[in-house]
């Protein structure tokens, strides 16, 4: 089964937000070539991952280096990814340098539509959760200016919107 096969059954699969699922497989039913790679400039399905540390209740974001906003991690799929899920585990895994991190059961937690600066209008992002061990220790990669850790009631102080979103979606899954 191919990533774009594989994304195309996460996202049927997918329960919520039937208006921006609807809206994803219908951009995947257009662009069945290139969808889910950086070349397609109409956009293109990206995957993402909130490390999660429930015992202690907080969450690792990155401070992106690009965008100089505090997000989860996330990024473009490739071509090496078998499936959606791995591709947002190889992500947040590179991106926190926290090995051993497992994806929360279930699928995605959420879709975001966001735009991004051009020749490319958008990025679909498929987000889902993943849990650090519980000696989890970060290691900032080339892509982020910083990492940190905060409680779940501190991310709507330092993130924007969709991050706050994206966490408590996933503390309503723990």
């Amino acid at each position: 089964m191919s990533l774009y096969d594989d994304t195309v059954l996460v996202l049927k699969g997918y329960e919520d937000q039937e208006e921006l699922r609807q809206y994803y497989l219908d951009h995947l039913a257009a662009h069945p070539q290139d969808g889910m790679w950086k070349s397609c400039t109409d956009g293109h399905v990206t995957a993402s991952a909130l490390v999660v540390d429930p015992s202690r209740g907080r969450v690792l974001l990155t401070l992106h280096k690009k965008l100089r906003m505090w997000l989860q991690m996330g990024g473009h799929c490739e071509p090496g990814d078998a499936t959606l899920a791995a591709a947002a585990l190889r992500e947040a895994t590179e991106e926190s340098g926290v090995p051993g991190l497992t994806l929360l059961a279930g699928g995605p937690v959420r879709l975001d539509r966001h735009p991004i600066p051009g020749p490319c209008t958008q990025h679909l992002d498929v987000q889902y959760a993943a849990l650090a061990p519980s000696d989890a220790v970060e290691a900032i990669s080339d892509e982020s200016l910083d990492l940190r850790w905060f409680a779940y009631d501190e991310v709507a102080g330092v993130a924007d919107e969709s991050v706050v979103r994206l966490v408590e979606a996933t503390k309503s899954r723990l």
